[in-house]
């Protein structure tokens, strides 16, 4: 049964993984629930903390994985972090992030050893003492700190991941720095996916497998916000979240037959 806040919905986020796909593989119903957006009508954008490609290379694997799914039609951490620091008059940056993903970050000046702002993304199994401690030098010598997000933990095909949040707060202890959130739950980062929308926050349901960056960080923004029980979620650790979600669904396919 589909949740009545999401009945009434004028628009659409819609997180991508965990909700259509779990390491390179589509979820069930996945591309049906695509296929029905895209004859809807309904406006909608996916909304994403994956930062570990750029969103060139994040639409041609979701291609290949048969993910009908458009750069164009995503919002990633990276995009807001690109405004953020637009908005800062383009300041010399260390993009500790993935090679793939230095590419949303082109336009920007680098260094890494007097950058003014530190933009710390998902590096996977590089990260080291090394690169942590070249980062905690910059922020001690006056560098600010965005993390594309803070996420605790994210779902790949062999569980659950450790994920980049536990380096961002290990540089903010160490630094008595709090650092910028760019991506989910960011009010920032929604506003971005709501203007491309175009529209106001209460016609606008958030559907994601995530209950702080998703649910919590939509319902924040003014919108509501649905959990996927696919993905991440995990109902004994949601359990202990004082996060209560606007509706529930079990699969993204469940929203194919009301768009349609």
């Amino acid at each position: 049964m589909l949740p009545n806040s999401l009945k009434s919905a004028q628009g659409l986020l819609l997180d991508l993984n965990g909700v259509f796909y779990v390491g390179n593989r589509p979820l069930p119903g996945a591309q049906a629930a695509i296929a029905a957006l895209q004859n809807s009508g309904l406006p909608y954008r996916y909304v994403t903390n994956n930062t570990t490609q750029s969103t060139a290379s994040m639409g041609q694997s979701l291609q290949a994985m048969g993910l009908a799914i458009a750069p164009t039609e995503i919002v990633t951490a990276a995009t807001a972090a690109v405004m953020y620091l637009k908005q800062m008059d383009k300041p010399k940056i260390y993009p500790l992030v993935a090679e793939d993903a230095k590419q949303d970050f082109a336009e920007f000046t680098w260094s890494d050893t007097d950058a003014d702002v530190i933009v710390v993304g998902d590096i996977g199994n590089d990260w080291n003492y090394r690169l942590m401690n070249r980062a905690f030098r910059l922020m001690m010598k006056g560098a600010q700190l965005i993390a594309l997000h803070r996420g605790k933990y994210w779902q790949w095909e062999a569980g659950l991941q450790l994920d980049i949040g536990a380096f961002v707060a290990g540089l903010e202890y160490a630094t008595d720095q709090t650092a910028i959130v760019a991506g989910k739950p960011s009010p920032f980062f929604y506003q971005i996916a709501l203007e491309q929308l175009g529209m106001s926050a209460e016609d606008v349901v958030m559907i994601g497998d995530d209950l702080e960056a998703d649910v919590k960080g939509a319902q924040d923004a003014g919108m509501k916000g649905i959990v996927l029980t696919t993905g991440k979620y995990r109902s004994h650790l949601a359990a202990k979240m004082n996060v209560t979600p606007d509706g529930e669904l079990a699969a993204i396919g469940a929203i194919s037959d009301w768009l349609t």
